[in-house]
């Protein structure tokens, strides 16, 4: 029998490449496409040597072209951390409305089904605790945040339109903080950046007072979500992480007790449109999906220390890249 082909975007990511992994052990043929303007390659190379993955090495935010069927588009090209969307604002906002429109549009002429990778950002800083997909979201569209928060809230809004107007098949996933192998330490995001000061023997930053909380979802968990949901039959979005809360003063101790590593924390100042709190109500993605999450946190961050720790002592001290602005 053909295998089912599906298009993976953002394949050489942090998520991306764990999906393709996913779908090549699944049988599907993948199809991974990235610009590589935060994507990795080392991600995926143990990939090339199969017949059953190919990849282009393309921006989605123009003109997409895939010979053959597709059964599946999986859209998670976007940069996902502040260090990387403060940085390159316009392309934020252009692959999730140019690269999203794109890759609609080529669902459409395949007669695929497309699931987007939405964000728990859509909620902003939320009013509503914890967040369900109900809540319309407080963000703030013109503040620093606002190239990403809009550019996921467009993406929801055309994909909804797509499935209203043309009758597409959509899948919308909004995910929570996710972590694990393949995240890179010098993103910006809260995990990788205190796993990364300890490995470097430097203090802790926790911004604000620490008050604020994050629900951390291993990968492989949000990763059974994601594939769940793509199989469903139901259109609108869905929250996929998990929802054990944690403080980032709880979470930077748990990190140290984790590592061992005789340093400090320390704070600085909270950054503009911050959220305060971040928490999933998952009762959907339980209802419909029979999904929640089973690897509790103790355990991910073993395995992705063990990951950390393993990589090149150089890895550890990398600097971000540099953008162009375009």
């Amino acid at each position: 029998m053909e295998k089912k082909r599906v298009l993976i975007t953002g394949a050489a990511g942090f998520l991306g490449s764990h999906l393709c992994d996913r779908f090549i052990k699944e049988g599907y043929h993948v199809i991974g496409m990235d610009n590589l303007i935060t994507g990795d390659l080392r991600n995926i190379e143990h990939l090339f040597k199969l017949k059953e993955f190919e990849f282009y090495h393309h921006d989605v935010s123009k003109f997409i072209h895939v010979p053959g069927k597709l059964d599946y588009i999986l859209h998670f090209a976007s940069p996902a951390s502040p260090i990387d969307y403060l940085k390159i604002p316009i392309q934020t906002l252009k692959v999730g409305s140019l690269g999203t429109h794109n890759c609609l549009g080529l669902a459409k002429e395949k007669k695929a089904r497309m699931l987007i990778a939405s964000t728990s950002e859509v909620y902003g800083d939320p009013l509503v605790h914890p967040q369900n997909e109900s809540y319309w979201g407080n963000v703030n569209p013109i503040g620093p945040r606002g190239v990403y928060d809009e550019a996921k809230r467009f993406q929801e809004a055309i994909t909804m339109a797509y499935h209203t107007y043309h009758g597409l098949e959509t899948r919308i996933v909004r995910i929570f903080n996710t972590y694990g192998p393949r995240m890179r330490l010098n993103d910006g995001r809260a995990l990788p950046a205190f796993i990364g000061q300890a490995l470097r023997g430097e203090d802790l930053t926790v911004f604000g007072d620490g008050s604020q909380t994050r629900s951390f979802c291993y990968v492989d968990d949000l990763i059974e979500g994601i594939y769940k949901l793509l199989l469903s039959d139901y259109p609108y979005p869905v929250n996929i992480g998990n929802p054990n809360e944690i403080s980032l003063k709880d979470f930077a101790e748990e990190v140290l007790k984790l590592t061992g590593a005789k340093v400090k924390i320390v704070y600085k100042p909270l950054p503009v449109d911050d959220p305060k709190q971040r928490q999933p109500d998952i009762s959907k993605a339980k209802e419909i999906l029979n999904w929640q999450p089973i690897i509790d946190r103790a355990e991910g961050l073993k395995r992705t220390y063990e990951y950390f720790k393993q990589l090149p002592s150089n890895e550890w001290f990398k600097q971000p890249k540099e953008f162009i602005q375009h």
